[in-house]
């Protein structure tokens, strides 16, 4: 486990990252989490008391990273950018958890569970969590059938959802 207190950070303009809140992890640090690695990888441990698990550092160049701290972690740690935080990490190598009705019905579609399979972890990670977060079992068959309508179609998680938004616009005239 590795032990740092970085100060929160926010990118004032940054391409898609415009407005991100985040930690820096230097390159020391991140050698220390997993040794000669330049590429995206998760961690767990802890922000301040708040614990955290399956939270990608993302490559910045020059061998440094940063995690992104979303509004349930900000809302929870009860700090902005420009904050001090203790943080706790170490690699997190526990594979994915997808739900099991949702890989059964891909491995039923083998176009859509092959081009799944090609999607980075955390990508795979927003198809599942929108499944797991059905209130219903009506509701969760649907999003398994628009998840593997999606994937048979080479669809990022990002295409589906505005597909399915345009979709409900049209059907309320």
């Amino acid at each position: 486990m590795v032990k740092f207190e970085p100060t929160i950070l926010k990118f004032e303009s940054k391409g898609e990252k415009t407005g991100w809140t985040y930690i820096p992890i230097s390159q020391k640090i991140a050698q220390q989490l997993k040794p000669n690695n330049k590429k995206s990888f998760r961690v767990k441990g802890k922000i301040d008391d708040y614990k955290i698990e399956g939270m990608a550092l993302i490559p910045m160049g020059n061998g440094d990273f940063i995690m992104a701290l979303n509004a349930t972690i900000r809302k929870a740690i009860k700090k902005i950018h420009g904050a001090n935080v203790v943080v706790q990490l170490q690699e997190d190598t526990q594979p994915l958890k997808i739900n099991t009705e949702m890989l059964e019905c891909l491995q039923d579609e083998p176009q859509a569970l092959t081009f799944f399979n090609t999607l980075a972890q955390s990508h795979q990670k927003y198809f599942a969590n929108w499944v797991d977060s059905a209130k219903t079992e009506a509701t969760k068959a649907k999003r398994i059938a628009a998840c593997v309508n999606a994937l048979a179609k080479k669809w990022d998680y990002g295409l589906m959802i505005r597909s399915l938004a345009e979709d409900r616009k049209k059907l309320r005239g």
